[in-house]
């Protein structure tokens, strides 16, 4: 019962992308607000949340990483604007490389309602699992060790799969875009991993909302610079907005109104 209450709470803070009230946290478990006050007081403990005054946050620093599915319900609207955007730079019978990025999974499931003939080749159990009964598409899961945090195959094996490979378009995810201009991540593998999908790439589109700007990660990626458009949402900064045009990098803002229920 604990558990399963602590994990409704990091679900629904996460989700909730802000500061939630005690009573609102109390309403929508089921529990006491005394309850709910010792169980933030645990999650705070384990670096999981930040709590505020009558309530708690989803903690943006702790260096964790979120369960993929608590993740995906994070800015869902941006993300799936986001993947409107990204599916109109799609060319049909290209070869696109998918990373585990919750919006690359939104890119999928517009793929699965508009399909089109592609070679999709992801690391990603969870875009591989959207589009595998689509006939036009034919999918390639790398193979590789299994993190189960983010739904993905990594290490040397996917690593070596794509020495082989040559993808049209790479659509990448990130966990940070940090202000020293370089991509970031939680995980040392992924990092690894999805540097080589940079450099195996012709196109590279990176899917970003802009709650991802300005923060920091552990494990460096890639610079900015070698990426060649980002797909960001209308709430990015001008000041975020302005450096990345001084990069020379293609930026296009998606409205929420392209964003739909996929």
């Amino acid at each position: 019962m604990r558990d399963d209450r602590l994990h409704e709470i990091r679900r629904l803070l996460y989700a909730a992308g802000a500061a939630c009230s005690v009573q609102e946290i109390s309403d929508a478990i089921g529990a006491s607000p005394a309850t709910v006050r010792r169980d933030l007081i645990d999650l705070e403990a384990q670096g999981m949340i930040e709590r505020t005054r009558g309530g708690a946050k989803i903690s943006d620093t702790s260096g964790q990483e979120v369960a993929f599915a608590l993740r995906e319900q994070q800015n869902l609207s941006e993300k799936r604007a986001i993947a409107e955007v990204a599916y109109a730079h799609l060319r049909p019978h290209s070869s696109v490389l998918m990373d585990a990025g919750t919006t690359v999974l939104q890119l999928a499931r517009c793929i699965r309602l508009r399909p089109m003939p592609l070679s999709v080749f992801t690391n990603c159990i969870p875009v591989a699992q959207v589009l595998a009964d689509l006939p036009e598409v034919k999918v390639t899961l790398l193979g590789g060790v299994l993190r189960a945090e983010n739904a993905s195959m990594v290490g040397g094996l996917a690593e070596r799969m794509l020495d082989e490979l040559w993808f049209d378009q790479l659509f990448l995810g990130a966990g940070a875009l940090a202000s020293d201009r370089c991509i970031y991540t939680l995980e040392e593998a992924e990092a690894r991993l999805n540097a080589k999908m940079i450099a195996r790439s012709s196109t590279r589109h990176l899917l970003i909302d802009s709650t991802k700007f300005g923060r920091n990660l552990t494990y460096r990626v890639s610079p900015l610079k070698d990426v060649l458009s980002v797909i960001s949402d209308g709430a990015l900064s001008q000041e975020w907005s302005d450096r990345l045009a001084e990069m020379g990098v293609s930026v296009t803002l998606a409205s929420l109104q392209n964003g739909q229920d996929v």
